[in-house]
């Protein structure tokens, strides 16, 4: 099984490591467009402070983060695990999972991004500032920019397992599983579920959503459940206590998604 998870917007302060060493980083096909993202994120963020707080939609608040930015290749790294936080990772709870969950959260477990494409939670990255919904000057978008390179690595990282794409929509636009591998691929969509003058009533909630799913992966993590389509993984995650309504399959080639049902917020 493997699953895609988005990154966060803020990052762990790192104060020591080791710098950067790009062509170690998990996925090695992805290693020159990484390159190409990289070289232009600190190119413009070495140059005009107000030019780069536009084109990264930086506030006043989070000018700093330019400066970091123009010193990513010399800046320490720890593991993608411990860089991303907030809500998804703090449900997750890399640390604290058990031996073998922790093996198959290395093994599992791919973290989407602007500036890496996607890396594994062991791979070693500095803190950086680049969203999904970037354009560069010279790349252009940056979803597109990944776009081909994902399509090389991903299929083969997937292989004839069971795809969890937990991703958020600024980093779906980054890649879509396509023919067969898109049938074995499963979304969430997490539903709070009320009742309103005695009826149910259903509503996306933002901040329940990425709870939600941190606590699935870190369920399946801990129970190493190996589900190999998205019809298993629903009965996976039942028996696991959730409460789950799969849709009808989309059609040939689509992925299905899978509807968690939470009463508590």
């Amino acid at each position: 099984m493997l699953v895609l998870l988005p990154p966060s917007e803020g990052k762990a302060t790192v104060s020591r490591g080791a710098a950067l060493a790009p062509g170690g980083l998990s996925l090695p096909g992805l290693t020159a467009a990484r390159e190409a993202v990289l070289d232009e994120l600190v190119e413009l963020c070495s140059g005009d402070e107000e030019k780069a707080r536009e084109v990264l939609g930086l506030s006043e608040g989070l000018r700093g983060e330019v400066a970091k930015n123009a010193g990513l290749r010399t800046a320490p790294t720890r593991p993608a695990g411990e860089i991303y936080t907030g809500v998804l990772y703090d449900a997750l709870g890399l640390a604290s999972l058990s031996p073998a969950a922790k093996r198959r959260a290395s093994r599992s477990l791919l973290v989407f991004s602007a500036l890496w494409g996607a890396v594994g939670v062991k791979d070693r990255i500095p803190a950086y500032r680049c969203s999904g919904g970037v354009k560069l000057p010279g790349l252009g978008p940056l979803a597109a920019h990944w776009r081909g390179p994902l399509a090389e690595a991903l299929p083969e990282a997937a292989g004839d397992g069971l795809v969890l794409d937990l991703r958020s929509s600024a980093y779906a636009a980054m890649w879509k599983p396509k023919g067969a591998l898109a049938e074995r691929t499963a979304t969430v969509r997490v539903l709070h579920s009320t009742l309103v003058d005695g009826r149910e009533k259903r509503t996306v909630v933002s901040h329940f959503n990425k709870a939600t799913k941190g606590r699935i992966v870190r369920a399946l993590l801990e129970s190493g459940a190996a589900p190999r389509t998205p019809a298993e993984l629903a009965a996976t995650l039942r028996e696991l206590g959730h409460t789950v309504e799969a849709d009808a399959p989309a059609g040939p080639g689509r992925p299905r998604q899978l509807d968690v049902i939470v009463t508590e917020i």
